[in-house]
This record gives C-alpha cells, sequence and structure tokens, in this order.
C-alpha cells in the first residue's frame, strides 16, 4: 500500500477509512496491556513462575520488535483491504487460540499469533493516514488517533482488573474475540483501497537479521531485572552486531534491489530530529509507567485494580486532549506545542523524584496527569512533523522505524530504570537501610535518570522546525541509488 501522487487527499473530517482503521488498532492495542494483572492467576492456574508467566508480555513485545521491521517493505506490496484482513486475521486467530489455551506453552503462542498482527496494525494506519490526509488537516486527525492509541494502553489494566474480580484470565480474550471480529467485519465490508501495491521480492537475509538482531536486543535489554548481567549483555551485544548487519545490508539493497527498511528516511532532518526526540520520550514515558505500578503495589500496598483506576486519568487525559492539540497543530504549528510539552515531561519527571512513603495521592495524580498532558502535547505533532518531512512513497519505511524504535526504546527504558533502581537499592541496603526505604530510594533514583534524559528531548524539541517542508515528490526516486552515508 504505497503512497502514490495519483491518491486524493481529503480535506475537512475524517477519512472512514481512518476511522475504520483507528478502531482497530484501539481493540488490538488494548489487548496489548490487558493481560498486566492476570500474571498471579497465570501462574496459579497454569502452575508456572513468576518469570515464566511474565513471557506472556515480554513474547508480544519481542514479537512486534521482529516484526514491525518487515512492514515497511510489506505494506508497499499489498493492498490496504488485504495488509487490514491479513493483521486483523491474525490477531483473531492469536486471541482465540489464547482464550482456549490448555497449557502455558500454548498460551505463548497464541500471544505471539496476536502480536503479529497488531505489529502491522499502527504502521498500515499512519501510512494510510498521511496518504489520504490533507497537509492542513492531518494534525486534527492525528490527535483522533492519539486518543484512540492512548486511552486503550490506560484502560487495558482497568478492565483487567475488574474482569478478574469476577472470571477467570481466559475471559480476557473471550470478551476481546467478538469485538474484534466485528470491527475485522464492518473494517472488510467498509474499508477502501488506498494507492496501489507494487511488485518486488522480499530479501530473506534482511529479514532475518532485523529479526534476529531486534529480537535479540529486545530481549537482551528486557533480562537485565533478573540478575546476573553477563548473560543479557552478550545477548544484547549479539542483537546489536545483528542490526549492523541489517543496517549494511539495507544501504547496499538501496544501490543493487529493494530494501526492507528504506534508510533514506534518515536523510530527512526533520525526521531524524523527530525521531530522536520520540525515542527519548518513550523511553522516559515506559519507565515511569514501570516504576509508578511497582511503587503504588510494592510500597504503598494498593492492589492491582486501584493501581489501574488511580494512573488511569492520565491516559485518559492523554487521549481527550489529543484532539484539542491536533487542532492547535494544525492552526499554530508544533513549536508551541512540542516545546512546552517537553517541559512539562521534565518537570513531572523531577516531582516524581520527591515521592516518599506517605506522598498524598492528589499530588501523585497530579504529577503522572502533567506527565500525560507533556507527552500528549509531544506526541501528536512530532509523529505529524516528522513522516510529514518525508516523500509519500518512504512514508510506509518512516513508520515502520518509528514503531521499531519504540518497541527497542522501551525495552531499554525498562532495563535502564530497573538496573539503576536495584542498583541504587542494594548501595542503601549495605549500607543499613530496611527494605522499604532502600526500594524508595532506588525508584526516586530512577525516576531522577528518566528526568535527566527528558532534557534531550527538551533539547530536540527547540531543534524542530514548526512546521515540516513539504519534500519534492521526485526527490526519492531521484535519489534511489543514494546511500545514507559515504563508504
Amino acid at each position: 500500500m504505497p503512497a502514490l501522487k495519483s491518491v486524493r487527499r481529503t480535506g475537512g473530517g475524517t477519512p472512514v477509512v481512518i476511522r475504520l482503521l483507528v478502531i482497530a488498532t484501539f481493540v488490538v492495542i488494548l489487548n496489548e496491556t490487558i493481560m498486566i494483572n492476570a500474571i498471579p492467576r497465570l501462574m496459579n492456574d497454569l502452575e508456572v513462575t513468576e518469570r515464566a508467566a511474565q513471557w506472556v508480555s515480554t513474547s508480544f513485545m519481542l514479537t512486534m520488535a521482529a516484526v514491525i521491521p518487515v512492514t515497511g517493505w510489506f505494506l508497499q506490496r499489498v493492498t490496504t483491504r488485504r495488509a487490514y484482513a491479513m493483521a486483523m486475521g491474525i490477531f483473531l486467530a492469536g486471541t482465540a487460540l489464547s482464550a482456549v489455551a490448555p497449557s502455558f506453552a500454548v498460551l505463548l503462542v497464541g500471544r505471539i499469533v496476536q502480536a503479529g498482527g497488531t505489529a502491522v496494525m499502527m504502521p498500515l494506519l499512519m501510512t494510510t493516514l498521511m496518504t489520504v490526509v490533507h497537509e492542513r488537516d492531518r494534525g486534527r486527525v492525528m490527535g483522533n488517533v492519539t486518543l484512540a492509541i492512548s486511552v486503550a494502553p490506560a484502560m487495558g489494566p482497568v478492565i483487567s482488573g475488574l474482569v478478574l474480580q469476577v472470571a477467570s484470565w481466559r475471559w480476557l480474550f473471550v470478551l476481546v474475540l467478538p469485538i474484534a471480529g466485528v470491527v475485522t467485519w464492518f473494517g472488510l465490508r467498509s474499508l477502501e483501497n488506498v494507492g496501489e501495491p507494487e511488485t518486488g521480492s522480499i530479501d530473506w537475509f534482511s529479514v532475518v537479521f532485523a529479526a534476529l538482531g531486534f529480537g535479540s536486543l529486545v530481549y537482551g535489554l528486557s533480562q537485565f531485572e533478573v540478575g546476573s548481567i553477563t548473560t543479557p549483555a552478550l545477548i544484547t551485544v549479539a542483537g546489536i552486531v545483528l542490526i549492523g548487519l541489517f543496517v549494511a545490508r539495507q544501504l547496499w539493497l538501496q544501490r543493487n534491489g529493494t530494501p526492507l527498511l528504506d534508510l533514506r528516511v534518515l536523510r530527512a532532518g526533520t525526521y531524524a530530529k523527530g525521531l530522536v526526540l520520540m525515542a527519548v520520550a518513550f523511553l522516559a514515558m515506559l519507565g515511569s509507567m514501570m516504576l509508578l505500578p511497582l511503587y503504588l503495589q510494592n510500597l504503598r500496598e494498593l492492589s492491582p485494580l486501584f493501581t489501574g483506576l488511580l494512573v488511569m486519568p492520565g491516559g485518559l487525559a492523554m487521549g481527550l486532549l489529543g484532539p484539542v492539540i491536533g487542532r492547535m497543530f494544525d492552526r499554530f504549528g508544533g513549536r508551541i506545542l512540542v516545546v512546552p510539552g517537553s517541559i512539562a515531561i521534565t518537570a513531572a519527571l523531577a516531582g516524581f523524584t520527591q515521592i516518599s512513603i506517605s506522598t498524598p495521592y492528589w499530588q501523585l495524580l497530579g504529577l503522572h496527569i502533567l506527565l500525560m498532558i507533556g507527552l500528549a502535547a509531544v506526541f501528536t505533532p512530532v509523529f505529524t512533523l516528522a513522516l510529514g518531512a518525508l516523500p509519500e512513497d518512504l512514508y510506509s519505511h518512516g513508520s515502520s522505524m518509528l514503531g521499531t524504535l519504540q518497541q527497542v526504546a522501551a525495552a531499554l527504558g525498562t532495563a535502564l530504570v530497573v538496573t539503576v533502581m536495584a542498583t541504587r537499592a542494594g548501595m542503601l541496603e549495605d549500607g543499613g537501610a530496611d527494605q522499604v526505604p532502600a526500594q524508595l530510594g532506588g525508584m526516586q533514583w530512577a525516576f531522577a535518570v528518566s528526568a535527566a534524559l527528558s532534557l534531550v528531548v527538551i533539547v530536540m524539541a527547540i531543534l524542530l522546525p514548526n512546521r515540516s517542508s513539504a519534500p519534492d515528490e521526485e526527490s526519492s526516486d531521484e535519489k534511489a541509488e543514494g546511500e545514507l552515508v559515504e563508504v
């Protein structure tokens, strides 16, 4: 589903194709976080350890990291309807398999299959949006997309907490299945193709390098929290080496074939800056999203349900502000939103460094809402600015690279805050501190590291232009023989 010059852009209302894709994306992203509160149930029902049970989330993340780099090529080779049908069909199959899983191994396979479908939906949505929506309306429509993709992960833990109060963990899949089925059926009835597919063979060396490289990197980073650092470090280094081979292969294919992930997107300065900003912001966000529930459940002894209810307003605020921020972007440009938003992110994370065992819940709620509002003010404009700086035929590759980097940033953010937290807590315990004060001190340091990283977001926000300059439609074709770097 490439972006073609013949595609007619729409103005005014949100196109039906975007509405359908937003609904489908909401469903699959909701499922991504819905298993967070089910870990204890899985341990009891399927007789597995906590470390094994965590694989229902880890395997999902690994699959996303391995599949997303391929989506740029994939979306240029199939129609919109076929991409949608395949993504939702795979997701439905994985959901059904998970619902009836007789063992943990089968459940794990079901989650991996689910992730394979989920990995396609977000790049498909972003690529289609950039193709069919006129530049003057992109901020507003991207704001509506933010509403869906922000509220869904915030609602996941709350919904799972409510369901698990009265039913088995299997109902988390049983309830999703008919909703996803109806969305798929309605989408296939109403969805229209955008553009025409291109032809070209896939480079299987690139697929192997991407899957093993990004998968190993994300897995290695996710394992730093379980004890010894030697094995995770080796796996992480192996992933980096394989990614290096993947990059070298793409540079060669840019002159001698068709790259799986076109690295020419990095030539666009606005896109490259936006990529760095999004990665660091996502890293800081995911780190804080892991730390706050740990603090609330382990130190304040709140239940998973009440923890979800406490953090839900932040996600709702982020989502509900999406359309407003989108309209402001269309009218005033990005700088008036991104710079204050990045400052709000840093301020919120700095505030979290001052938490104590008796911090009022309203203060925690306020800091979390401030963080989510700051992220909303950053994400919607930066997505639009970054992808808007690319020629149309590179939209799918730009979306794919953003999605891949988000998965890596999520794993890196989690590994970083866990390592900092554990190191500081160990230092305090060695100095004679009790366990609770030591854990609190570790969390304060981890929030401080996230706050320090968020300063990069402020710098990149200042460097971003107010609006993307429209690229020459022929630019990427004329430079097809070029390289990302001189060799």
